[in-house]
C-alpha cells in the first residue's frame, strides 16, 4: 500500500503549503524593519518644511506625543536613535546592495544544485541575521547597514531559486497557480505589519525581530525535513502521483541539467526583456509601498504606531486574494482552450500593471486624504497580485530549464529599483517631507507601471522557446543524452510488502 508525504497529504500538497508559510516569513523577515524603525529613531530628528498648507503639520510638531501613546516614558524616548530621513532610507535601502548580488547566482545554482537547498539555507540565514538586528542596531546605523546588506545578501537568490523547482515538480497547467503561492509573500506582509504594531506597543522594537527570526529557524528545519528536490527524490511520494508528474511535464524540462546557458539567445530575446522591464517596474512600485507606507502614513496622514501597522497591511491581503483568484481564473481558461498562453499572460499582465499606474496618478491629486489614500494604496497593490497569472511565471513558459536564470535576470533589476525607490524618497523627503514632495513620488511610480505594462504588451510570449533545450558543447542536443534521474526507482517506490 502507498504512502503519502504526511499520512493524508500528498508531497505536492505539502510543498504548496511549505512554499506559502516560507514567502510569508521571506516577506516578514523584511517588513519587519519598516515598521519597527518608526518606533526606533527620533522623529524630531529630520526638521519637516511646511508647504504652506496648513493641513498639512510638520513632522516634528506631532511627535513624541503621537508615538508615545503606548506609554513610552521620556527615559525610553530618549533611548531612540539618533537617525535622521537620510541614514533611516540608507538602512532600508541597503537591504537591496546585498540583495541584487545573489539573485542571478542563486536561480543559476538552483538550476544546477537544486532550488530545495538553495531556498532553505537562504530562509535560515536571513532567520540568523534578523535575531541579530537589536543587537546591531545598538553599534549605530552603519552597522544596520551591513547588516541589512548581509539580509538582502541571503534573501537574494530565495525567489529565483523556487522557479526551478516548480519546474520539475508542478503541471504546466497549474503553474499560474503554484505562482501564487509565492505572492503570500503579501500576506506576510499583510500579517506582519498589524502584528509588530502591537509587539512593539506591548514588548517594545526588539521583540518582532526575536519573533520573526525564530519562527524562521523553525520553519527553515521543517522545510529541509519535509521537502526534496524532485518527485524521483522524494522517499516518500507515492508511484502514482510521481507519475503523474513526470508525464505532465513530459520533455518540456530535461531531467538533466543543463551544462551551460545559452546566453546569447536569453539576452537577445524580446520575450525575455519583456519579464525583465515589467517585472523591474512592478517591483519597483510594489517596493515602495512596502517600504514607505509606514513612513508615508506616520508623517503625512498622522497615525500612530497600532493603526498604521493595521492599515498598512491592509492593501497586502488584497494583493495576495488576487493573486489567487486570477491564477486559478487563468489556469481554467488556458486549461479549457479559451484563450492561449500568450494571451493569457499579456492580458493579466495589462490588467495587474497598467491599472496600478492609473491608481498612482489618482494619489498625485487625493493622497493626502486619510480615506482615499488608504482606499487607493489598497486597490492599486490589490490590482497588482494579478501579476500571478501575468509575467510572473513566463519564465516556465518560455524556457523551464532556465527558469532560474531568467528569474534571476528580472529580479536583479528590480533589486535596483528597491534600492533607488528608497534613495529617491530619501533625496526628496529630506527635510522637506511634506505632501507636495509625495506628489513627485507618486507621478513617478505611475509613469513606471506604464513602461513596464507596454514593455510586455508589445514583447512578451507564452510559447517554448528553441534554445530551451540548446546543443551540448560537443554537438550532442540535450534531449539525446537525458537519462533517469538518481533518486528512488518508479517502479519500486514506496511499495509496502
Amino acid at each position: 500500500m502507498s504512502q503519502l508525504s504526511a499520512g493524508w497529504l500528498s508531497c505536492r500538497q505539502v510543498l504548496n503549503i511549505m512554499m506559502i508559510l516560507g514567502f510569508m516569513l521571506n516577506y516578514a523577515l523584511r517588513v519587519n524593519l519598516t515598521i519597527a524603525i518608526v518606533e526606533m529613531i527620533k522623529p524630531n530628528v529630520t526638521v519637516a518644511v511646511a508647504n504652506g498648507n496648513s493641513s498639512y503639520i510638520p513632522e516634528t510638531t506631532l511627535l513624541p506625543e503621537v508615538s508615545t501613546s503606548n506609554g513610552e516614558s521620556e527615559e525610553d524616548y530618549s533611548k531612540r536613535f539618533d537617525w535622521d530621513e537620510a541614514q533611516k532610507q540608507l538602512i532600508l535601502g541597503s537591504f537591496f546592495w546585498g540583495y541584487v548580488l545573489t539573485e542571478l547566482p542563486g536561480g543559476r545554482l538552483a538550476e544546477l544544485v537544486g532550488g530545495h537547498r538553495v531556498f532553505g539555507h537562504s530562509m535560515f540565514w536571513a532567520s540568523i541575521i534578523t535575531l541579530l538586528t537589536p543587537i546591531t542596531a545598538h553599534m549605530g546605523y552603519q552597522a544596520m547597514v551591513i547588516l541589512r546588506a548581509l539580509l538582502g545578501f541571503m534573501l537574494g537568490a530565495s525567489w529565483p531559486s523556487i522557479v526551478p523547482m516548480a519546474s520539475v515538480w508542478v503541471k504546466p497547467m497549474d503553474r499560474s497557480k503554484f505562482m501564487s503561492n509565492m505572492m503570500a509573500s503579501a500576506l506576510g506582509a499583510a500579517i506582519t505589519m498589524p502584528i509588530c504594531g502591537y509587539f512593539i506597543s506591548w514588548f517594545g522594537w526588539e521583540s518582532v525581530f526575536y519573533l520573526t527570526g525564530g519562527i524562521g529557524v523553525f520553519w527553515s528545519i521543517c522545510w529541509f525535513l519535509l521537502i526534496f528536490e524532485t518527485p524521483a527524490r522524494h522517499p516518500r511520494i507515492t508511484p502514482e502521483e510521481r507519475k503523474e508528474i513526470e508525464d505532465a511535464i513530459g520533455s518540456t524540462t530535461s531531467k538533466t541539467k543543463p551544462a551551460y546557458v545559452p546566453w546569447k539567445d536569453i539576452l537577445t530575446a524580446p520575450c525575455v526583456w519583456a519579464i525583465i522591464l515589467v517585472h523591474g517596474a512592478s517591483v519597483f512600485g510594489y517596493f515602495l509601498v512596502v517600504n514607505q507606507l509606514p513612513g508615508y502614513m506616520k508623517s503625512i496622514l498622522h497615525y500612530d504606531i497600532k493603526a498604521n501597522g493595521l492599515l498598512s497591511s491592509l492593501p497586502y491581503f488584497g494583493k495576495y486574494a488576487m493573486s489567487v483568484v486570477a491564477s486559478h481564473f487563468a489556469d481554467y481558461l488556458r486549461t479549457r482552450g479559451k484563450i492561449t498562453t500568450t494571451v493569457a499572460r499579456k492580458s493579466f499582465t495589462a490588467f495587474a500593471v497598467g491599472t496600478p499606474s492609473f491608481f498612482f496618478f489618482l494619489l498625485i491629486f487625493f493622497g493626502h486624504s486619510r480615506v482615499w489614500a488608504i482606499t487607493i494604496f489598497t486597490i492599486a497593490l490589490t490590482l497588482n497580485g494579478a501579476v500571478t497569472a501575468g509575467y510572473l511565471g513566463n519564465g516556465l513558459d518560455i524556457a523551464p530549464n532556465f527558469s532560474g536564470t531568467i528569474f534571476g535576470m528580472a529580479n536583479t533589476l528590480s533589486s535596483f529599483g528597491g534600492f533607488v525607490s528608497a534613495w529617491m524618497v530619501g533625496v526628496l523627503t529630506y527635510n522637506n517631507n511634506t505632501y507636495g514632495q509625495w506628489q513627485i513620488i507618486f507621478a513617478i511610480v505611475s509613469v513606471t507601471y506604464l513602461v513596464g505594462c507596454l514593455s510586455f504588451v508589445t514583447m512578451g510570449k507564452g510559447e517554448l522557446q528553441p534554445w530551451n533545450n540548446p546543443p551540448e558543447k560537443n554537438g550532442v542536443p540535450l534531449q539525446e543524452i537525458r537519462s533517469t534521474e538518481e533518486g528512488v526507482p518508479l517502479q519500486t517506490n514506496n511499495t509496502q510488502k
